[in-house]
């Protein structure tokens, strides 16, 4: 089951400051102006349940083993699939979501060093298999990314605090995810201005919803 029902599902990925809120936000402000029902959300955080699990995985001062860290990220995923993305789409609606399942590839498998595909196949599981129809995906050095968090953050999460090595295998898993699905992402140079990255990806979309 990789369609999203009559609505259009569509996700944004990358690494940590690159810029994926502001895209979000961006189109979704568009597409409103052209009449559309949008949905934003994010993973994890996108529910109550989400918030909490938000709180637990990314600000947790604890460790928290590899394959306990993916399970709760599934779990949230399963919940927020359920009760709002899901629905959403059923209504037609166009859901923009701030991460996904590729996310928990690079972060949890790759990142981690855990078996990228059995953590995606946890993944289309807890969602009954639903995938994005477009995955825009910002890629950063991860140098640039820091210090665009240095200049945001005072206070970093457990995955933003993770040394180069980890974001660099984060990077790297992205654009391995990219290449091996061509016509579902859509692959943008995010050290490029706001308002160029915004006219691609509403070109993008536009073509999807024509």
């Amino acid at each position: 089951m990789s369609g999203a029902a009559s609505g259009l599902f569509i996700t944004l990925e990358g690494g940590d400051g690159s810029g994926k809120s502001t895209q979000a936000a961006l189109l979704s402000e568009w597409l409103t102006g052209q009449g559309r029902t949008t949905v934003r959300t994010r993973e994890p955080g996108g529910t109550e349940v989400g918030l909490e699990v938000r709180e637990l995985v990314l600000h947790h001062r604890g460790d928290i083993a590899p394959r306990a860290e993916a399970l709760l990220y599934a779990a949230d995923r399963a919940h927020h699939v359920a009760t709002l993305v899901r629905p959403a789409l059923e209504r037609g609606e166009i859901v923009i979501q701030d991460r996904y399942i590729d996310s928990s590839v690079a972060y949890q498998g790759v990142g981690r060093v855990l078996d990228a595909q059995e953590i995606r196949s946890l993944s289309l599981w807890a969602t009954e298999g639903l995938l994005p129809q477009l995955t825009i995906l910002l890629d950063l050095d991860e140098s640039v990314a820091r210090a665009r968090l240095d200049s945001a953050r005072t206070r970093y999460d457990r995955l933003e605090a993770e040394a180069a090595e980890f974001h660099a295998r984060v990077r790297a898993a992205y654009l391995d995810l990219a290449a091996a699905e061509p016509d579902r992402f859509l692959v943008l140079d995010a050290a490029q201005p706001v308002d160029v990255l915004a006219s691609a990806v509403r070109a993008r979309v536009a073509a999807l919803l024509a």
